[in-house]
C-alpha cells in the first residue's frame, strides 16, 4: 500500500518538496544579510534599545529591508498549496481515471485504503508545512523586533501554516470526492480557504479574547495627542474620545486639531481643556501564542469535520 500511494503521488510529493527547498533558498539568501545586522543576535536589540549596534541595525533594516514583509506575504499561497495538491487528487484522480473499480475490489478493503492515503498525504502535508515554517521563522527574526500579529508573522510562523495545510489538504480531498474531477476541487480549494482565511483574520481573531482599551486624559503640553502600542502589541484602533467614552470619528478627530492650530494654543492643551480623552484598543505581545493556538485548533477541528464527511461518503455512498 506504501509503495502504491508513494506511486500515485510521488510527482506532487517531489514538486512541493523541490518548491519548498527553493523557497529556503531564497529565504537563506535574502534573510542572511538581515541577520548579520546583529551579529550578537535580534532577540538583544528589541525596541526601545539604547545599544548603539542594534539602534543602527533596526534603522538599517526599516531602510534597506522595507521590501521583505511584503515578500513573505506572496508566500500565504504556500499552505494552500501544499494541501491543496496533496489533497485534490487524492479520490478526484481515481474518479475520473475509472480505477475505484479496480481499486476498491483488490484485497486492500476501500476504507483501509482511505485510510492509508489519509494518513500518508495529511502527514506528507503536516511535515512540508513543518519545513515550510521553520524556514520563515528563521528569515523573520529580525522582522520579529516589530511585531509578530501582522499577516507574514502571525500567519506564516508556530504551528499555524501545518494547521492552514491541513484544512487545505481538507477541503481538496472533500472537493474531489464530490465533484470527481481534479480541477474543480483545486478551484474550489482555492475558493473556500481564502474566503474562510479572510473571515477568521478579520472577523474572528481579534476577538479570540477581548481586547484592552485604555483611556486616559491628554496632559497639557503634551508632544504625543494619541497613545501608542507598545512595538510587539498589536494595536487595533486609537484615537479621541468625550467625557463619557463616545469615540469620535478620524473627521471630528482632525477638525478638533485643526481648530486649536486656528486659535493658536498647543493642540495637547486645546484637547485637554475640552475634555478630550485618548484611547487605544489593543492586544499585547504575550498573547501570540495563545492566539495561534486557537487558531490552529479551529482550523483542524474544521480540517477534521471534512475529513469525518469525506470518510462517510466513501463509506455509505457509492461514488
Amino acid at each position: 500500500m506504501t509503495w502504491l500511494i508513494w506511486r500515485q503521488h510521488r510527482a506532487e510529493a517531489l514538486a512541493l518538496v523541490v518548491l519548498i527547498a527553493a523557497i529556503g533558498a531564497a529565504l537563506v539568501i535574502v534573510g542572511q544579510p538581515m541577520h548579520d545586522l546583529f551579529p550578537n543576535g535580534a532577540s538583544r536589540c528589541v525596541p526601545p534599545t539604547t545599544d548603539r549596534a542594534c539602534i543602527v541595525g533596526l534603522a538599517t533594516l526599516q531602510q534597506s529591508y522595507d521590501f521583505a514583509a511584503p515578500m513573505l506575504a506572496l508566500l500565504n499561497f504556500v499552505p494552500l498549496a501544499i494541501g491543496a495538491f496533496l489533497g485534490a487528487p487524492l479520490l478526484a484522480r481515481e474518479l475520473e481515471l475509472g480505477t475505484w473499480q479496480l481499486a476498491w475490489t483488490q484485497a486492500v478493503p476501500r476504507m483501509r485504503w482511505l485510510a492509508a492515503k489519509l494518513v500518508a498525504l495529511a502527514g506528507l502535508t503536516v511535515a512540508l508545512g513543518a519545513a515550510f515554517t521553520g524556514a520563515v521563522a528563521w528569515f523573520r527574526q529580525p522582522l520579529d523586533l516589530f511585531g509578530r500579529f501582522d499577516i507574514t508573522g502571525f500567519d506564516l510562523s508556530g504551528i499555524v501554516p501545518m494547521a492552514y495545510g491541513l484544512f487545505a489538504f481538507a477541503i481538496a480531498a472533500l472537493a474531489g470526492a464530490l465533484l470527481r474531477r481534479s480541477l474543480p476541487a483545486y478551484a474550489t480549494a482555492i475558493v473556500v480557504f481564502v474566503t474562510v482565511r479572510i473571515a477568521v483574520a478579520t472577523w474572528l481573531r481579534p476577538q479570540f479574547r477581548a481586547p484592552i482599551t485604555l483611556t486616559q486624559e491628554i496632559p497639557p503640553g503634551s508632544r504625543e495627542l494619541r497613545l501608542a502600542a507598545k512595538p510587539l502589541d498589536w494595536n487595533l484602533g486609537e484615537g479621541f474620545a468625550d467625557a463619557s467614552g463616545k469615540h469620535f470619528s478620524e473627521l471630528s478627530s482632525t477638525i478638533w486639531e485643526h481648530k486649536a492650530t486656528d486659535a493658536g494654543i498647543d493642540p495637547a492643551t486645546y484637547l485637554h481643556e475640552h475634555g478630550i480623552l485618548r484611547w487605544i484598543t489593543y492586544h499585547p505581545a504575550d498573547r501570540l501564542a495563545g492566539f495561534q493556538l486557537i487558531e490552529s485548533t479551529l482550523y483542524v477541528g474544521l480540517a477534521a469535520l471534512l475529513l469525518a464527511l469525506l470518510v462517510w461518503r466513501v463509506k455509505r455512498r457509492a461514488l
